[in-house]
């Protein structure tokens, strides 16, 4: 089995080497903390609402707390969340997570697969460095067993839920009109891409290189609503936080092209 709480007591102790003289973080390291532990609070709820078993559970929950490891230096070296202008945060943060060594530390000697613990010290560790290492890509690796699945995609579907979230507060808390960094600078009052439409109404995950307008940011997020939230307990949590409609609400705000409407509508099918 996994100890979560030697786990996260081993990662707190690598952010708090990111702290200032003052022992602050810096603003945007200290949201990328807050936002990790909102990713596992929503892979908890997702493996509750799944029925996982306990293994499986943990090893959710493993993943979420150590999906964004590498967010930490890569500000610190980069100066930006940006993979296209750094490096692959996801395999940055496996990297980090093995170079370290927590999973040896925390994955107990008894894991070695029986008819009690079916899966093995191995076996979990694989399952959580390969959720780390995808979980911010547009297709995820076939035949994957199921703990590795479970964890993948636990992973992913928690991850989106709290992007959800981050972008509600962004917008409600900014002047996003004017400062739209935290949206890559992007123009603001721009219809969609098309690109970015056929892709949503294809079911097809959306190529970032075409975004170009802050309607298409939002628009993909409306695209993760139709085809990217894997499992029931995770679109129930989404529809319950109304993420659906503030996108909708706001994507009126940014253009007048009907197909906000047309893809808000189709996203509503998917709600649970």
């Amino acid at each position: 089995m996994i100890s979560l709480q030697e786990l996260e007591e081993l990662y707190d102790a690598y952010v708090d080497t990111f702290r200032g003289g003052d022992g602050v973080l810096p603003p945007m390291m200290r949201l990328k903390r807050e936002h990790t532990g909102h990713v596992v609070a929503n892979a908890r709820a997702i493996a509750a609402g799944e029925g996982f078993d306990g293994v499986t559970a943990r090893v959710c929950e493993a993943a979420a707390l150590l999906h964004d490891t590498g967010r930490y230096e890569q500000l610190r070296r980069y100066n930006t969340f940006r993979d296209s202008d750094s490096v692959d945060h996801a395999v940055f943060s496996r990297d980090i997570v093995v170079e370290k060594g927590w999973l040896d530390t925390c994955i107990g000697a008894g894991a070695q697969g029986s008819e009690d613990m079916p899966h093995s010290a191995a076996d979990i560790r694989n399952a959580i460095l390969v959720a780390v290492l995808v979980h911010n890509r547009r297709d995820v690796p076939d035949n994957l067993d199921p703990l590795t699945s479970a964890a993948v995609h636990t992973v992913r579907d928690a991850d989106k839920l709290d992007i959800f979230r981050v972008l509600e507060h962004q917008i409600s808390t900014t002047d996003w009109r004017h400062d739209c960094q935290a949206f890559w600078n992007l123009p603001v009052f721009a219809p969609p891409s098309p690109a970015v439409l056929d892709a949503i109404r294809a079911d097809r995950p959306v190529d970032y290189q075409n975004i170009k307008t802050l309607a298409d940011f939002v628009l993909i997020q409306v695209g993760w609503m139709i085809c990217g939230l894997r499992y029931p307990t995770s679109r129930r949590l989404c529809a319950e936080r109304g993420h659906l409609e503030f996108r909708r609400s706001f994507l009126h705000r940014l253009t007048d092209d009907p197909s906000v409407d047309e893809l808000c509508a189709k996203a509503d099918t998917f709600r649970t």
